[in-house]
């Protein structure tokens, strides 16, 4: 099983998520809800981290059920949602902010694309891969700086901010064309993309892709 970085982090990430960090997950819920829409039934939050999605899933008409690898986030997640601890790579049945704390995120993908019932639902909502990560300056919002680091692949734990998640846990970064081609290399069709931001410059990026019936 791959090392659960956010353990050690699992209390300062609920309350920097829920508290700090409470306009960004708003504007998360808001591309989750835009993305999957309304529906009934099991829905899997693929990295569910402390379970802060559940109500928005619950209010879109869903049965969220959780999974992580992190004890310490699920420690968190149960009061808000039915969990399972396990490997997102490896999954035991059958996401939302997680391409960057995976280190394989085709595995994922592939993994999902196993699991997910034929015509079944698939959204991913994250950081912005072109515009977020440790090669992007967000110093100033109107204008993001980009360097050369977007070509690294490997865990970093460089930051342009030094009180956020990634100086904690690092982060693996996935360029957009890695990111879009693990989907469709998975047998999973692609239907709709979305960005948005506080800004004028995105830090969200999200997907909808489906199973073919």
């Amino acid at each position: 099983m791959a090392v659960a970085a956010y353990d050690a982090h699992a209390d300062w990430y609920e309350a920097f998520a829920s508290d700090t960090s409470s306009d960004y997950m708003t504007r998360v819920r808001g591309r989750l809800g835009d993305l999957l829409g309304p529906g009934s039934g099991r829905c899997l939050d693929l990295c569910c981290g402390t379970g802060l999605q559940a109500a928005e899933l619950r209010r879109l008409g869903w049965a969220p059920v959780g999974l992580d690898l992190s004890a310490g986030q699920l420690r968190h997640a149960r009061p808000r949602l039915p969990v399972a601890r396990a490997d997102a790579a490896a999954l035991p049945v059958a996401c939302v902010l997680a391409h960057t704390d995976v280190p394989d995120y085709a595995a994922v993908v592939a993994e999902v694309a196993r699991v997910l019932a034929p015509g079944g639902r698939f959204v991913h909502v994250g950081v912005h891969p072109c515009f977020t990560g440790a090669f992007a300056d967000r110093s100033d919002p109107q204008r993001i700086v980009i360097d050369g680091g977007y070509a690294e692949r490997e865990r970093s734990f460089r930051a342009w901010t030094p009180h956020g998640v990634r100086v904690r846990v690092g982060a693996w970064h996935v360029p957009l064309a890695d990111l879009l081609n693990a989907v469709t290399d998975a047998g999973l069709t692609l239907v709709r993309t979305v960005e948005a931001g506080s800004g004028p410059v995105p830090d969200l990026f999200g997907f909808l892709a489906t199973r073919p019936a």
